[in-house]
């Protein structure tokens, strides 16, 4: 996710709210909430937002603890 600034500069989010997060990973947000609920997806980490990156590397799978196994 890209969001446009003035002077064709782009910003990319470091934190973003339940809907938003569930966009980045193609999903419904009572489907993301679900997963996190169960604990196969981090909670939000400060003021109901989540970590972009955080998101990015449990999906990439470099956060995935091995006696974990929750499909997303």
């Amino acid at each position: 996710m890209v969001i446009k600034m003035a002077r064709n500069s782009m910003i990319q989010p470091l934190f973003v709210r339940l809907e938003t997060a569930a966009k980045l990973l193609d999903m419904k947000p009572a489907e993301f909430r679900q997963l996190v609920e169960a604990g196969a997806l981090p909670g939000p980490v400060r003021h109901e937002r989540w970590d972009v990156e955080q998101i990015r590397s449990i999906m990439r799978g470099d956060a995935v603890k091995p006696h974990e196994e929750f499909e997303i």
